[in-house]
């Protein structure tokens, strides 16, 4: 069954065609990262802008690369929300156009979900129920996946995602953007025991996130050291302030794991390509006897194939949207 995905919630422009929900058989990516650095952010107008521009290639770019054509197409697949709302409004138009022309179903995706999703494409023999991290730069989630279409939501950050941290901290260093990579790579040399930042738990037995707290405590760091016209050791902040997010993260996770029995953890989102969080789940993972879960780089960033396996479930699931869907920009998942 062949299924051709479109993602445009943010600033990628996305289209893959995915076989049987979990082969790939092309994911084209056009980023727009160039032409928002020079704002620090994405310029929301100007990613819809853009995406007008790339769909119509992008598709035909991804039907070629699959050696298919339109009519070959089973199964079209969207990303629905959570995103912008004009960045959204392209995909879910040219979907729906398609789906109409072609007389094929469509399937409307949750962003989260396909980003849960990227894992099975990665890992063939990857199946429910397992628990799911979550960490992006606008969600951190945590999850306990029951089965390939039933989520249920036990955490949930109450302020700044934490890859939204990443980026606001990263831009107070003077680091460009996106920040998260590259507070990653200054990670790795710096001393991460340095700076003794706030791991911020909230309220006992609580799977909840926050890292508002975190992000102001680095911001007040950095004003203090420059008010004392002391040197300020970029790797070290970054180390130190990257630690206080992992530990939360990682801790979090393993205790659902525990309380839920569950022997897979599995991330997901943008921030699941940081090697740091990577190499600490792995490492408490063989300590405690849970196999650990992670998509390629590739698979980590926005894209249509993540989008593709979510919509093969739902549709194998017996579920179908109609040509009234319409965007969600603040999408819950649960």
């Amino acid at each position: 069954m062949l299924t051709l995905a479109i993602e445009t919630s943010c600033d990628e422009t996305a289209c893959a065609v995915i076989k049987d929900g979990r082969e790939v058989l092309s994911n084209i990516i056009s980023s727009q990262i160039d032409v928002h650095r020079k704002f620090g952010g994405v310029v929301p107008e100007i990613a819809s802008r853009k995406h007008i521009e790339a769909i119509n290639n992008i598709i035909q770019e991804a039907l070629d690369e699959a050696n298919c054509t339109f009519k070959d197409l089973d199964l079209i697949g969207v990303t629905q929300g959570p995103g912008l709302v004009g960045a959204l409004l392209v995909g879910i138009s040219t979907a729906k156009a398609l789906a109409y022309g072609l007389d094929i179903p469509l399937i409307g995706v949750n962003h989260i979900e396909g980003h849960i999703c990227a894992n099975y494409i990665e890992h063939k023999d990857l199946e429910p129920p397992f628990t799911c991290l979550v960490v992006s730069g606008g969600h951190t989630y945590l999850l306990n996946v029951k089965s390939y279409v039933d989520y249920e939501l036990v955490g949930r950050t109450r302020d700044d995602a934490a890859g939204e941290a990443f980026d606001k901290v990263a831009r107070a260093l003077g680091l460009p953007y996106p920040g998260g990579p590259h507070i990653d790579r200054l990670a790795k040399i710096g001393d991460k025991d340095s700076i003794p930042f706030p791991r911020v738990y909230l309220e006992d037995g609580s799977y909840d996130f926050s890292f508002s707290g975190l992000k102001t405590a680095v911001l007040n760091y950095l004003n203090q050291m420059k008010q004392k016209g002391e040197e300020i050791i970029v790797e070290d902040v970054a180390a130190s302030f990257q630690q206080a997010v992992l530990d939360v993260l990682v801790d979090k996770a393993f205790r659902l794991a525990r309380e839920t029995s569950s022997k897979k953890i599995v991330i997901a989102g943008g921030v699941a390509a940081n090697e740091g969080l990577r190499n600490m789940l792995e490492s408490r993972g063989e300590e405690e006897g849970i196999r650990i879960y992670y998509p390629s780089r590739i698979l980590c960033t926005d894209n249509a194939a993540m989008i593709g396996s979510a919509a093969y479930y739902h549709y194998i699931n017996g579920e179908r949207s109609d040509l009234s869907l319409n965007v969600e920009p603040n999408l819950g998942l649960n």
